[in-house]
């Protein structure tokens, strides 16, 4: 792929897209919609802090044992703050789990998460990197794009939909199918600009993706569960803390930190983490149906 042509997508077409995606969001949301902290505080503070508090620490666990090099150990740490995104948001959604809640952690995470992605992401840096090896990234400047790619947008959507909710609703209907198509289409480009190297190292990056990936989900059932959520909660907090923001590792490793070595784990995980939510839907959907067939069982042998 031609150098001018990775460029153009780096700095331009994928920060637009994430700002479109996160401005999609926005349109949808009102104030109200932050009641859920209060009616729903276990499920909403227990899930961030799976994703903002448990997540770095399991990645860099992980990384430790699988004994990875620094450039995809640093991409697996890069996928671990970065959490959420619309993409857990229609999991969600397909799952009939709890949205308003994926709504809510998303956008908290985000809007956290400009400040502290770039303190984490060079951290890690010197953690993983010897002095001079590290590819350089100012903490100020990204804080300043990430804000203008995630909480400008955010907040955008909102004022417009205090303004016009209306036009808000119209604009949402094509927005979001568009949002998706952005995220898959950042998802595969990621394969391009990578693919050499993704299928030289897949074998020892992807079980390291794979593990973080079924961890994170069932750490997130695990609080859940601590928390003693209802059902579609505890699924929502298993999706919310599973799926990570693969574009926005994606954006940081080629167009802040310029390094496709970086994108390795993160253009694996993006792809791994959509079949394995899945197949934590169809657990739950197979379950509930389990447990559904013998409540009458049981009520009749209580009879």
């Amino acid at each position: 792929m031609p150098p001018e042509v990775v460029t153009l997508v780096n700095t331009v077409i994928v920060p637009i897209g994430l700002a479109a995606i996160m401005f999609s969001m926005g349109l949808s949301l009102t104030l109200t919609d932050f009641k859920e902290v209060v009616r729903n505080p276990k499920a909403v503070f227990g899930g961030l802090f799976g994703q903002l508090i448990c997540l770095p620490p399991l990645a860099m666990a992980i990384a430790w044992a699988f004994q990875l090099p620094p450039a995809m150990a640093m991409g697996l740490f890069i996928l671990a703050v970065c959490p959420g995104g619309i993409t857990s948001n229609a999991i969600t959604y397909a799952a009939k789990a709890n949205v308003a809640l994926a709504v809510v952690m998303t956008t908290l995470s985000s809007l956290i998460t400009v400040f502290t992605i770039p303190l984490l992401v060079s951290w890690g840096l010197g953690h993983y990197y010897l002095a001079g090896e590290a590819p350089q990234m100012s903490a100020r400047q990204t804080t300043m794009q990430l804000a203008q790619m995630t909480m400008i947008p955010v907040l955008s959507g909102m004022a417009l939909r205090r303004l016009n909710a209306d036009w808000a609703d119209r604009m949402s209907v094509w927005l979001r199918p568009a949002s998706l198509v952005v995220l898959v289409a950042v998802i595969l480009f990621s394969v391009l600009v990578s693919l050499e190297l993704v299928v030289q190292n897949i074998l020892r990056a992807g079980p390291a993706a794979i593990l973080l990936n079924v961890l994170g989900m069932g750490l997130g059932l695990a609080i859940a569960t601590a928390l003693g959520l209802v059902r579609q909660d505890k699924l929502t907090v298993g999706i919310e803390v599973g799926i990570q923001n693969a574009t926005m590792a994606t954006f940081l490793s080629l167009s802040i930190l310029k390094d496709v070595s970086l994108a390795i784990t993160p253009t694996i995980y993006g792809i791994i983490m959509v079949v394995n939510a899945g197949l934590l839907v169809q657990w739950f959907k197979r379950r509930a149906a389990r447990q559904a067939a013998s409540e009458p069982v049981a009520a009749d042998s209580a009879a």
